[in-house]
């Protein structure tokens, strides 16, 4: 999968002009300008949403604008207040990943997620881009996992557990398809997380490393202690085969730009940028603030 994430990288940095600065901008107006529309339409029907929302029946009989139009129709929750929380959400996180990775990635990454669900689309009948829009936070946190929010405007809570509430939320919405009768719908939120992990995949593997590496890096320095722990009475005793096989120990993660490891910083949260070509590590310091190596 790292192959993989580098390759899509390097189509990135290669193929500058595929990007759309601003892109969320964007869809957050189309979606404005289409309930706006539906707020018009005569006896409360959403007549904008169902000339437009992507229908495999109706794009066979020439209404092919939908296979693009689909992307603007608003999704979730009808109450204005909320309307306008998810597409402020939206514009913040996709804002957030353009800034980090450029408008080339960030476009690819999110027409990656409209391509697969038009595909989809044609299987399923429909097509959504409420999962995907929602999949943008699973990024986001991957990229930023401490960073706190307010949840419910009280309670700090940082991205990384908000994600796994977001995963909870997509678990239980394949769960309700299943159960409900519906297993090719079931598809839909899948395909959403599956574009989520061909740009992550190498990024969650580093992540799980780390936490492998920090416990072993804690059962080491334990072995150190103990090697040189004082009994309650009695003279020094000092167990040498266990140190020098400490002394030996080497580290598993080391930042390239400071030179900390998990050895000398148990406490420091270690990752690998996928913009440097090749494996260098970093640390949560200068994992955002330094010169990507080419």
């Amino acid at each position: 999968m790292r192959a993989l994430q580098q390759w899509l990288d390097r189509f990135c940095y290669k193929h500058p002009r595929l990007g759309i600065p601003g892109l969320m901008r964007y869809i957050v107006i189309g979606n404005v300008l289409v309930y706006l529309l539906n707020l018009f339409s005569t006896n409360g029907y959403p007549v904008a949403s169902a000339l437009l929302s992507f229908d495999t029946s109706a794009i066979l009989q020439g209404q092919v604008w939908r296979i693009i139009t689909f992307i603007f129709v608003p999704t979730g929750s009808s109450n204005i207040f909320f309307f306008v929380l998810t597409l402020y959400f939206y514009y913040f996180i996709g804002s957030a990943l353009e800034r980090e990775w450029g408008s080339n990635k960030f476009t690819v990454f999110y027409f990656f997620g409209v391509i697969l669900n038009i595909i989809l689309g044609f299987f399923v009948g429909t097509a959504s881009m409420y999962y995907v829009n929602m999949s943008m936070f699973f990024a986001f946190a991957t990229l930023y996992p401490n960073l706190q929010f307010l949840l419910f405007f009280i309670i700090p809570v940082k991205a990384k557990w908000l994600a796994w509430i977001d995963a909870a939320y997509f678990l239980i919405a394949v769960f309700q398809y299943l159960f409900t009768g519906h297993p090719l719908l079931a598809l839909i939120p899948i395909v959403a997380v599956l574009n989520y992990l061909l740009f992550f995949a190498a990024d969650i593997g580093s992540q799980f490393a780390y936490w492998r590496g920090r416990a072993k890096s804690k059962v080491r320095q334990q072995q150190y202690k103990n090697a040189y722990q004082r009994p309650s009475s009695g003279p020094k005793v000092v167990n040498f085969h266990d140190a020098k096989t400490q002394t030996k120990a080497q580290y598993l993660h080391k930042c390239a730009v400071c030179g900390k490891t998990d050895l000398s910083d148990p406490q420091m949260e270690f990752r690998y940028c996928s913009k440097c070509n090749g494996y260098y590590c970093y640390c949560a310091d200068h994992i955002n603030n330094h010169i990507h190596i080419q």
